[in-house]
This record gives structure tokens, C-alpha cells and sequence, in this order.
């Protein structure tokens, strides 16, 4: 049961370029901050100053993240999302030939993807699962053709020890696992045996029944407590905290309301101590809000989102239009300007 009385405490997140004396570097990269939001299960939130943060706490939202799979996490970063499936709710059969997602992928490392994330079975609400053998199929030689002619990092979007493993063989320099371990038991002895980073992502149920009736206590706080029994369970497997990404898991069940919960706040999770993943390209909820019922009609709110996290802090945005969400960040940039 949750602990009524425990606090979480989440970072009021700024980017101006004129900060006043005694702010914070958040995580050690691009944004500050000077006030936090304490918040409970039984009380009102309440706004302190940074300086009554624990100091455990304060030590965690504010020291440097270690660099991931070679990339420094003082600067966001693009994971591109290449799918070689059948059914992904975006690119479902786009990238299924071998030639297709090879271009694919050299499509988006030319338009900045620092990460290119390749999943070889789709985990949208009411997939059915894939056998490894299949899935291992689809994805290695992906892997390794991509790594004959590039080393930038590539990422295996799987729930599978066994997938994991020949995703390595293949060339894979970093491990996301959209059921935290909770899907393979192997998966947590192989990642910290492995040596790679891995992304750890809250879901509630499988991709089966994940929509049918999504419920919390408090979504924030749940999903926040769920990442950090799963961290505390990679440790104990001998996963050191600078190996870890922690990702909320927009979409993966959760309501509009959840999400949305989950978006407004999302700088707690930098308590965590470890990097923060954003995946919300082209998800329902863009639809829902924008009425646009087809995925590939999503990108201007993709854009949105990728900018929401940028602002808050958010080391790695997962996106579909990599192009798009660079040069949305390129001139975020440069609006920034210099202190007067």
C-alpha cells in the first residue's frame, strides 16, 4: 500500500536565459530551477523553496546525468522510432522489407536521430504478442545492417531477454523494455549482465487488456512509485542507476485524464535520479485533443509534446518525424537567447 505520508517533490521547471543567483541546474543540463512542488496523497500541494528540499533529494535533481550509450545527456536527444512490423498504430508495414527500414533509418540519422529505436513487435493497445523467434527475425538483421554503416547508438524496443540478447549480437548498444521486467524475469539479469543503458517504462497490464479500464489511486505519484520499485529491482540485479532511463509510458494504460496528469508534471520524475524518456508521437490523445483520428495527421501535436518535455527538462524524446522535431528544436534554441 502507498505511503499517505510520504512526500514527492517536483522540480517548477524554467529555461529563461537570465536565472537568478542560487538556482538549480536541473540534472545538469538546460533548464534551472529555485522553487519545488511538495506533494502528497492526503494534502493540497504546496509550492517551497528548493532550499527545503531533502537533501538527498535535491542532490538527485540536480547532479549531472552520466552519458548514455556514449551520448552526453546535458543535451536533449531524438530516439527515432523505426517499427519493422505489421501492425504498429503508426508505421505498421511501412518498414517490413529489410531495404525499407535500412533507408528508413539512415533517413532519420541524416535529420539528426542521436538514437534509432527498433522494435520488432508492436505493443499498441490490443496487440497480440509475437513469438521471439519471429521477432528476433524481423529486428537483428535490421540491427546489424544499420550498424554496418553507422555507429550511433540503437536501441532494441523489446519485452524479451532472449530478443535482447541477439539485438546485441547484432550490434544493439542500448535496451527499452516497455514492461519493466515484468513481462520476462530474465530480462533484468541479462540487462545488468549485458553492460548497456536500458529504458524502463511504466505500463498497467499488457497490451491486451491495457485500455479496457485503466484505474489509480494517483496516477503521478502510482506511476513515479512504480519506476522506483523497478529501479530498486535493476540495483538489486546489479544495474547501476547511471544505466537507467525511466519513462512514463504515455498511453500505455492510461485514460486521456491519466495522461494528460502525467504530462502537466512530468519534471517529478526527475527525482528519480536517472534520465527521462518522453514517447508520445502521434499517440490517441493527440487525436482525442486535436480531433485527428489518423496517426500520421498527429505530427503538429507531436511537435507540441516534444517541445513540452524539452521545457521541462527531458533528456530523450521518442518521435516518429525526426526531422520535423529537430528543427522544432533548433529554433527553441536560438529564441533562448543570452542573458542581459
Amino acid at each position: 500500500m502507498p505511503d499517505p505520508a510520504k512526500a514527492y517533490f517536483r522540480p517548477v521547471v524554467q529555461g529563461d536565459p537570465h536565472r537568478p543567483a542560487g538556482a538549480i541546474t536541473l540534472a545538469g543540463g538546460w533548464c534551472w530551477f529555485t522553487q519545488v512542488e511538495r506533494i502528497t496523497r492526503t494534502d493540497a500541494p504546496e509550492l517551497i523553496p528548493a532550499e527545503e528540499v531533502p537533501a538527498e533529494v535535491l542532490e538527485r535533481l540536480g547532479a549531472p546525468r552520466a552519458p548514455l550509450a556514449g551520448l552526453d545527456m546535458a543535451h536533449p536527444r531524438l530516439m527515432g522510432i523505426l517499427n519493422v512490423t505489421p501492425d504498429s498504430f503508426s508505421d505498421g508495414g511501412l518498414f517490413m522489407d529489410p531495404e525499407a527500414a535500412l533507408d528508413q533509418a539512415r533517413a532519420m540519422q541524416a535529420a539528426g536521430a542521436d538514437i534509432i529505436d527498433v522494435g520488432g513487435e508492436s505493443t499498441r493497445p490490443g496487440a497480440v504478442e509475437v513469438g521471439f523467434e519471429e521477432e528476433v527475425s524481423r529486428t537483428a538483421p535490421v540491427i546489424a545492417a544499420i550498424r554496418a554503416g553507422s555507429d550511433r547508438p540503437i536501441s532494441i524496443d523489446t519485452r524479451k531477454s532472449m530478443v535482447a540478447r541477439a539485438a546485441m549480437g547484432a550490434g544493439a548498444s542500448m535496451l527499452n523494455d516497455v514492461s519493466a521486467f515484468s513481462h520476462d524475469s530474465r530480462m533484468a539479469p541479462f540487462a545488468s549482465d549485458s553492460g548497456l543503458p536500458i529504458c524502463l517504462m511504466h505500463a498497467q497490464g499488457t497490451p491486451q487488456d491495457m485500455q479496457d479500464n485503466p484505474t489509480y489511486d494517483d496516477v503521478l505519484l502510482d506511476v513515479y512509485d512504480f519506476l522506483a520499485n523497478r529501479i530498486a529491482l535493476a540495483e538489486a540485479a546489479g544495474l547501476p542507476r547511471d544505466r537507467i532511463v525511466v519513462d512514463p509510458g504515455i498511453g500505455f494504460g492510461k485514460t486521456l485524464d491519466h495522461n494528460l496528469a502525467l504530462l502537466r508534471r512530468l519534471s517529478l520524475f526527475h527525482a528519480l535520479g536517472c534520465p527521462v524518456l518522453l514517447g508520445a508521437s502521434r499517440k490517441r490523445l493527440i487525436g482525442t485533443l486535436a480531433d485527428a483520428p489518423e496517426a500520421r495527421d498527429r505530427v503538429p501535436g507531436s511537435l507540441a509534446l516534444a517541445l513540452h518535455g524539452l521545457a521541462q527538462g527531458v533528456q530523450i524524446l521518442r518521435v516518429h518525424d525526426t526531422a520535423e522535431t529537430r528543427q522544432a528544436f533548433q529554433v527553441a534554441d536560438a529564441l533562448k537567447g543570452e542573458a542581459p
